[in-house]
């Protein structure tokens, strides 16, 4: 989702347009600190040498596509160089007969391949770079300033490098990045009350008719029109070994949770934003922060049941199978078929599918571990091979505490 790619017309919703900002805000305003040492994606496949990797074509044949849904499944090395690297690495592509699979960056590092310094395979995927963390610290502690291209250069940056990388990777330059910064926490002040002129002023505008056009830009509405009755959701992107996964939450509850790649993502914002009257903008919260740690915790192997507040509205319907889903043991499975018995209603497997997918809360709301009467992985809105790699994570971690008991 990349801002180019969305209308702003007046009346488009607004999530959209936050959700691509949201992409471009690769930094996080979680600290890299809550990774810790023991948060690399070599600690996070502890346990996991059991896994079975896809066959060496379909894993080639995602390495070309540089497919984000097997980020974290496989490693690719390269035998003329001895690196290894993520299937997403935007390095050029060696030949099949120079690669070498791996289950888990741990493998490929006592094999005695390097870690790639482009995709860094050893962090959880979804961070920026080490060399623009400074600069994005000072961002995100005064997010309004104007940064010059000498300032950038005194903190060890390169403005065209920065540009490059921001367009690379989400389609807007360092610059933009700022404006979208600045913009989303007017957005913030307009949704409770604030003084349009006011905001402008807070947000680095000189004139209200240039704040004006910038926000109606942005957000398909002029400062005047925001609705300050409903909630303000706080977005943003928690890194994971399995590709960065997107939150959103007020001061209460989390109300969504899912891979930031996965195709219903628009979908399910838009669906929040008409069904609560929200406005979305970005950046962190104590929930959102909660979230990253116990879902960190998670794919450690640390944690099975999540204690962060969450917020699920579905009908009534959906209410009760997510409820059902919410029940299934760490580490077990059950079928579409028992989900709708135990729901009272045994032939609406199909609707049980359909609610599986309607989960806006993946992982926390355990929809992953639903599989077809014939043990069948069936679908997964997050990729079938996440599906695969969750379930046989959670065994793992549970065969590893019995053996070391």
């Amino acid at each position: 989702m990349r801002c180019g790619n969305f209308s702003r017309s007046r009346g488009d919703l607004q999530a959209p347009v936050i959700f691509a900002f949201l992409e471009a805000s690769a930094t996080n305003r979680i600290p890299r600190s809550f990774f810790g040492s023991g948060s690399s994606a070599a600690a996070y496949h502890r346990g996991m040498n059991t896994i079975t990797l896809p066959t060496d074509d379909e894993m080639y044949r995602a390495l070309l596509r540089r497919d984000s849904e097997y980020d974290g499944l496989f490693f690719v090395a390269v035998k003329s160089t001895g690196i290894f690297c993520r299937p997403t690495c935007p390095a050029k592509k060696p030949l099949r007969r120079n690669v070498s699979f791996f289950a888990s960056a741990a493998d490929a590092l006592a094999a005695g391949y390097r870690a790639c310094k482009r995709c860094r395979p050893l962090d959880a995927a979804g961070l920026a770079p080490d060399w623009l963390s400074e600069l994005m610290e000072r961002v995100d502690d005064d997010p309004l300033r104007r940064w010059t291209s000498r300032e950038i250069r005194a903190l060890g940056v390169d403005p065209v490098r920065a540009n490059r990388w921001f367009k690379a990777h989400h389609g807007l330059t360092f610059l933009g990045y700022l404006r979208c910064r600045r913009l989303a926490g007017a957005l913030a002040q307009l949704s409770v009350g604030d003084d349009p002129t006011a905001v402008a002023v807070d947000a680095g505008y000189e004139s209200l008719s240039g704040f004006r056009d910038a926000f109606q830009k942005w957000f398909g509405t002029t400062p005047g029109r925001i609705d300050n009755g409903g909630p303000v959701l706080t977005v943003n992107r928690l890194p994971t070994p399995l590709g960065p996964m997107v939150a959103a939450a007020d001061d209460q509850h989390l109300y969504l949770l899912e891979f930031a790649d996965r195709r219903m993502l628009e979908t399910q914002a838009k669906r929040l934003e008409a069904r609560l009257k929200c406005r979305f903008v970005p950046g962190g919260n104590p929930l959102i922060e909660q979230t990253h740690r116990e879902i960190t915790e998670y794919f450690s192997g640390d944690r099975r049941r999540f204690d962060v507040p969450i917020r699920r509205m579905g009908t009534p319907f959906q209410e009760t199978v997510w409820e059902l889903l919410s029940n299934i043991p760490y580490g077990k499975t059950t079928s579409y078929e028992r989900i709708a018995a135990a729901a009272q209603n045994p032939q609406a497997q199909r609707a049980v599918g359909r609610a599986n997918g309607d989960n806006r809360l993946a992982i926390i709301i355990p929809c992953h571990r639903v599989v077809r009467s014939d043990g069948r992985l069936g679908g997964y809105g997050g990729g079938l091979r996440r599906k695969q790699w969750l379930l046989r994570h959670e065994r793992a971690t549970l065969q590893e505490a019995a053996q070391g008991r």
